[in-house]
């Protein structure tokens, strides 16, 4: 007999980002934590390590990129759908550190078919570095297979 398990939104978006966190070999290695994760949101954080600065001694905009973008990532597979960027752009408004701690906070805009937007915020405490907003492509299956949403 196979019976579909029923999970809130939340737990949904939770099992989500643990089933995504298994694969995710990037922001791992780049020594990310998932913080939160809600339907359509997730919050992550990084600290700027030494190798992650460049040659004016701050924290490389690729790597605050990569945070954002993980971000928005957990995100926008937080409703049990695989989806994945189609485009992101990013403004740097002050640097990163070293020994920042990071922390992207992703919430979504718009979901509409196949596609959505979501804007992400990276700060240092109160103070924004970065703003960036992606678009989403759903790209069929599930994180979840076996799985119901419960309303």
């Amino acid at each position: 007999m196979n019976v579909k398990a029923t999970l809130s939104p939340e737990d949904m978006a939770r099992a989500c980002a643990d089933a995504m966190w298994a694969e995710d070999d990037a922001s791992k290695g780049l020594g990310m934590e998932i913080v939160e994760v809600k339907p359509g949101q997730a919050v992550m954080a990084m600290t700027v390590q030494p190798h992650m600065v460049n040659g004016q001694r701050i924290c490389h905009g690729g790597y605050i990129f990569t945070l954002a973008d993980s971000a928005f990532a957990f995100a926008c597979n937080s409703h049990n759908e695989r989806v994945v960027a189609a485009q992101g752009n990013i403004t740097f408004i002050r640097p990163g550190k070293l020994g920042d701690r990071l922390v992207a906070t992703a919430r979504e805009i718009s979901r509409s078919g196949r596609s959505g937007i979501y804007d992400v915020r990276v700060a240092v405490d109160d103070t924004v570095i970065a703003e960036f907003r992606g678009h989403s492509r759903a790209i069929g299956g599930t994180w979840l297979p076996d799985t119901d949403i419960k309303s």
